[in-house]
């Protein structure tokens, strides 16, 4: 284990020479106020940081990409720990107990020059069980000096003895307005401008993970030749239809004509769209119409969120086809959940309908 710092490359003459940062590195927050999307876990921490009530354990847990190691850094930073006496540990690729012995024998030293010793493990649940019984002897008596924060995606994993010794702070996936105003933003920061329609299928790309978002965003600046950032850059990068072929598919499924729907859809993936990507856009133009259709004053955001014309034509099937209801959506999304687990992605797709427009 090491504390962490910046790493640069040194080139043939010998100058530093730094390699392009990943957007989701250089717009990390820092402390507690540019966190987004935690604000419940923020004002704990913030609170007991005041109040002087660090707990010496802590364990956040939620989905990939939510923020849990930069909160982590950012309690460490807030409780005055210096970079020296940060260590951090992934357990993924350090996860047995030789490790978890050199981690409890650097506990027992004082810290260089801070309150604490700070040590944040991530992948914590990939700690085999060995491990976890070593570590577990540091938690049940850590030293003053010491702080824990164990993440993981797998709350499940982790032994009842370590949970019952820790603080635990769930981390919700980030919201789809929260993605958005993500990516207007740092596209902004980087000199660039996009499209609304190109920001919300970035943020819809990017399935709940800041870190995913971002690195999506970074992909279409690295493509775009203008900076001009449009909803077609963003479809070629991810691999997302046109927005006239997922309304094909709708507008089908609506009028309960499963071979114009299989069709489209065949049509979708011989040009090379990936079935989840182009499911995903489907569930999200279903889950419209039917917001239209029983919670009409959403309108205003929805026009947000697809644009006037789109809405238009989600306007026309939320009045009109009565076979677009909660039932095909379920299908859907059970289909968006199949398919990753499919031997033939379009598969669970395919069956959806079937079911649904039988």
């Amino acid at each position: 284990m090491a504390s962490y710092s910046a790493k640069a490359t040194q080139d043939k003459k010998g100058a530093t020479e730094r390699t392009p940062m990943a957007l989701y590195r250089k717009y990390r927050p820092s402390v507690f106020g540019e966190v987004r999307g935690q604000e419940e876990v923020v004002s704990v921490l913030q609170a007991a940081v005041k109040d002087r009530t660090i707990a010496h354990a802590y364990l956040f847990a939620g989905g990939r990409g939510t923020g849990k190691t930069s909160m982590a850094r950012i309690l460490a930073k807030a409780v005055g720990t210096n970079d020296e006496d940060v260590y951090e540990m992934d357990a993924a690729s350090n996860r047995g107990i030789d490790e978890v012995r050199q981690l409890r024998e650097g506990v027992s030293t004082l810290p260089f020059s801070s309150t604490y010793k700070f040590y944040i493990i991530d992948e914590a649940h990939a700690l085999t069980r060995d491990a976890w019984g070593a570590l577990l002897k540091t938690l049940e008596e850590p030293p003053e000096h010491a702080i824990f924060v164990l993440a993981t995606t797998e709350l499940d994993k982790v032994p009842e003895t370590i949970v019952s010794r820790c603080q635990v702070f769930s981390f919700k996936k980030p919201s789809h307005a929260t993605l958005k105003k993500l990516v207007l933003d740092v596209a902004k920061k980087e000199g660039a401008t996009i499209e609304p329609a190109a920001a919300e299928l970035i943020a819809l790309m990017g399935d709940g993970s800041f870190r995913d978002t971002h690195g999506i965003l970074q992909k279409v600046l690295t493509v775009s030749a203008d900076s001009k950032l449009t909803e077609a850059e963003v479809a070629k990068v991810v691999g997302a239809p046109k927005g006239a072929l997922v309304n094909q598919f709708v507008e089908a499924m609506g009028a309960k004509n499963t071979d114009t729907a299989l069709s489209v859809l065949q049509q979708a993936t011989q040009g090379g769209v990936e079935p989840r990507v182009f499911c995903l856009l489907a569930v999200a133009k279903v889950r419209a119409i039917l917001l239209l259709r029983f919670a009409p004053k959403q309108k205003e955001a929805l026009l947000e969120e697809f644009g006037q014309d789109d809405v238009k034509f989600l306007e026309t099937l939320a009045k009109g086809a009565p076979a677009i209801n909660a039932a095909l959506l379920a299908e859907l999304l059970t289909a968006l959940i199949e398919i990753p687990r499919s031997p033939l992605p379009q598969l669970p797709l395919e069956l959806a309908l079937y079911r649904a427009l039988a």
